[in-house]
């Protein structure tokens, strides 16, 4: 495969200064920056901008890991290994699984071997998202493939923190590695919070998450990952001009996700679901073809909060089952309901406040939602029919759960085959053939 070499191993960077001793007094010297107070999202609260600091500090350079080098005569001799991505069982299969090195040693990786890794992002997304899919093969090609890279990007850092999917970060001690220790013990002092789950589960899925967001610095810098994800990602950033921090943000989500599992206010929620849907509608209208002006932004944003929403109201007994109420407790106070009567589950329902409740929280939704259909005239016509059909998707799942007076508990509510291909068509003929 080409020569492979070693090097000491890097702490955090600085952007290009690299450190190589002493790095919990880096890490000290960084977090003392003191910025404006941050906020994620139009009606977040304001956010830690040390533990942000910290966040952003998390970078890989070639110098600092392994590094494996693969000329292109060695690319053309090996093209059968490199280009398959479904193996003879019909299994998903990394074309790269096969390096033992985090980065490659060449700047310009060849064209066949990105082509490879998008391959592998969009066949991960027609095994793992058939729906987003349906509404994805429509875009033109390129937008295509890069929503496929950035949903194979988010439907593994999800995996992460809330599957059984282990990720691998060559030459990595996995949790016990000295980086992911040092991140852990600041990030934990910064968020001055304990992990919400096992200690050793929470310690392993952040340090996961920690070479993860390393992963996503070789997006930005001169550095290729051997992830067929992040290499694919790294294209769509350049191509797209995507900012880093709306990928920073997004594992930041599911980071918090580890440590938090009460959200006392709306606000509080808010920041959350825009670290984990708004940036993704974000990251979209920069795919589409949009100029993110900032009413583009805001109606990005309105268009991921809508959808978050729905999806914490439609899961509310599978997070319950899981000790996990994101829905603000503020609010369910005023209509009398407590987490015990949250975790009863189908019982809820019986609850006087349970249904008014619901109808008020759907209501604050369709706000988001219908901010969020501003967004669609927006959008090139050849682009728009994706986003329309998430959009009708999720408003139909919402008008469901509404006319049932909030029972989420009997079955999981969800779309028939045929009610989404009628929606579907509905959707496509209104939105590629007709003008609004």
């Amino acid at each position: 495969m080409g020569s492979i070499r070693n090097e000491p191993t890097l702490t955090l960077t600085r952007m290009t200064e690299t450190v190589n001793q002493h790095s919990s007094e880096f890490l000290d010297e960084f977090i003392l920056i003191e910025d404006e107070p941050l906020r994620k999202g139009e009606e977040g609260t304001p956010v830690n901008s040390r533990l942000e600091q910290l966040r952003a500090a998390v970078v890989v350079t070639r110098e600092a890991v392994r590094a494996a080098s693969i000329t292109a005569l060695e690319l053309a001799a090996e093209s059968a290994h490199f280009m398959g991505v479904v193996n003879t069982g019909g299994e998903l299969v990394n074309p790269f699984e096969n390096i033992e090195a985090a980065v490659w040693e060449e700047e310009d990786v060849p064209n066949q071997m990105l082509q490879a890794a998008y391959d592998y992002c969009e066949e991960l997304t027609k095994r793992e998202a058939a729906n987003f899919y349906h509404s994805f093969k429509y875009l033109p090609n390129d937008q295509r493939r890069a929503i496929c890279a950035y949903y194979a990007f988010c439907r593994r850092a999800d995996d992460i923190a809330d599957g059984d999917y282990v990720d691998v970060f060559p030459g990595a001690e996995g949790a016990n590695d000295p980086e992911a220790i040092d991140y852990r013990r600041k990030l934990e002092e910064l968020a001055a919070a304990k992990p919400v789950i096992e200690r050793t589960e929470f310690e392993d899925k952040l340090a996961q998450l920690f070479f993860f967001r390393k992963k996503l610095s070789t997006a930005y810098n001169c550095v290729s990952s051997t992830d067929p994800i992040f290499l694919a990602l790294k294209d769509v950033v350049t191509k797209y001009d995507i900012p880093r921090e709306y990928m920073d943000d997004l594992i930041s989500g599911m980071e918090d996700d580890l440590y938090t599992n009460r959200y006392e206010t709306f606000e509080e929620l808010y920041s959350y679901c825009y670290r984990v849907a708004s940036t993704v509608g974000l990251v979209c209208i920069g795919i589409y073809g949009l100029e993110c002006t900032a009413a583009e932004r805001e109606f990005a944003e309105a268009w991921g909060i809508a959808m978050q929403l729905t999806n914490i109201l439609r899961d509310v007994q599978e997070d319950a089952a899981r000790d996990r109420i994101y829905l603000p407790m503020e609010d369910l106070e005023r209509y009398g309901i407590t987490e015990e009567d949250i975790m009863s589950g189908k019982k809820l329902l019986e609850h006087p406040g349970w249904q008014p409740f619901v109808e008020e929280y759907s209501q604050r939704v369709a706000s988001y939602r219908d901010k969020g259909f501003k967004l669609l005239p927006l959008i090139p016509k050849q682009s728009r029919y994706s986003p329309a059909a998430m959009m009708a998707f999720y408003s139909s799942i919402l008008r469901r759960i509404v006319k049932t007076g909030g029972d989420v508990f009997t079955e999981r509510v969800k779309l028939s085959k045929a009610e989404k291909l009628t929606l579907a068509a509905g959707v496509y003929l209104r939105h590629r053939f007709f003008s609004f």
